[in-house]
């Protein structure tokens, strides 16, 4: 029921968002040298390496590293960059990974290819045998502001707790989220 609703739902947004999507697409164009859409390494369900895609936001220089691993992120913004992240705008293409199956609506948010002190925690939790999600359980409870224990636990909840009406519950508390911007600190 899950992929059958993943399928449905992001079928319907691409419809619903492809324009906004395109003017995105043509902002970062005119504003910023190199491709709009950023396809970054993450790990997927059992530490497998997925390619997921990003609006890109950042200048193409930027080290790929946590964001809150870096001394100044903001200068490695691109013009509109800040605005696209508060609103989380930067997610939309991702959208084709939940069509692909790398990704679903709600799960564990995809760690870097290089955050191995989140992928070794992950794994001693059993949260690896998740489909990572564009939002989750620990994206509406602190997102940035949460170091990586508390977002494991808060995986870890999830995983324990998963079901259909909960995951509702978990999208429609992001789109408040993202409406009122919290928990972005870049």
């Amino acid at each position: 029921m899950k992929r059958t609703f993943d399928l449905l739902l992001a079928l319907f947004l691409l419809t619903l968002l492809s324009i906004p999507m395109l003017i995105i697409f043509l902002l970062i164009k005119l504003v910023s040298k190199g491709p709009a859409i950023f396809w970054t390494d993450r790990i997927g369900i059992n530490n497998s390496i997925f390619k997921m895609a990003k609006f890109r936001t950042m200048k193409l220089n930027t080290p790929q590293v946590a964001t809150h691993l870096m001394k100044n992120p903001d200068d490695y913004l691109i013009p509109a960059g800040s605005f696209l992240r508060k609103y989380s705008l930067d997610e939309l293409p991702q959208l084709f990974n939940v069509l692909k199956g790398d990704m679903s609506f709600v799960g564990p948010r995809p760690a870097l290819f290089n955050q191995n002190d989140l992928v070794e925690l992950r794994t001693k939790k059993n949260i690896h045998k998740l489909i990572p999600g564009i939002t989750g359980w620990a994206q509406v409870n602190g997102r940035d502001d949460l170091l990586i224990p508390a977002k494991v636990s808060f995986d870890e909840y999830y995983l324990n707790h998963r079901s259909f009406v909960f995951d509702l519950y978990i999208i429609l508390l992001t789109l408040v989220k993202a409406i009122k911007r919290e928990g972005v600190r870049h």
